[in-house]
């Protein structure tokens, strides 16, 4: 988890994710870094597993490519160490989404009318169970899996679509036993 809390890894694993597959020179021009870098930090996404060579380009070019799309974790560990660093990428996972979701809110007008009709946030209050919110989330998951194969075959894409960010956060408002 330590080598996913670095912010240039995190924005080659989400460029990866939208764009596909890519060379640290192409991704480096789109974040905004050094290819030296990008190329060190692919390497290091792919010592832990979650980035891969995607063949042979031209050249010496290297291509890398996610070796999987989307990740789940957990910041319960008995490992203070492992749950500290589930933390910390947990709290910068937060950061960048409410980063990019501020940035559409701050571009929303300038999306066709279409898309700004279909954006937005919607807000619920419900009283449930653990169990019953466990499976409400395993019923919303399952739902939004079944656009997943869209983002390693772009032939499956609609062709007006857009990466579409979906974010789902689930929390009491009040501590148990009030």
């Amino acid at each position: 988890m330590r080598a996913l809390t670095h912010p240039v890894r995190q924005a080659l694993l989400e460029l990866l994710l939208t764009e596909g597959p890519m060379t640290a020179t192409q991704a480096g021009e789109r974040i905004g870094e050094p290819p030296n870098t990008c190329s060190f930090h692919f390497r290091q996404l792919a010592k832990y597993g979650f980035v891969e060579e995607a063949g042979k380009g031209p050249g010496r070019t290297r291509p890398w490519k996610l070796t999987t799309a989307g990740m789940r974790f957990t910041d319960l560990h008995e490992d203070t160490e492992t749950a500290l660093a589930a933390r910390a990428l947990d709290r910068m996972l937060r950061e960048r989404y409410f980063a990019r979701l501020q940035a559409f809110y701050d571009t929303r007008s300038s999306y066709p009318r279409r898309w700004q009709e279909v954006t937005g946030g919607s807000e619920f209050l419900l009283h449930v169970s653990p169990e019953e919110l466990h499976a409400l989330d395993e019923q919303i998951t399952g739902l939004l899996l079944q656009y997943r194969d869209r983002i390693t075959d772009p032939s499956l894409r609609p062709e007006d679509s857009l990466p579409v960010e979906v974010l789902l956060f689930a929390y009491p408002i009040r501590p148990a036993g009030d």
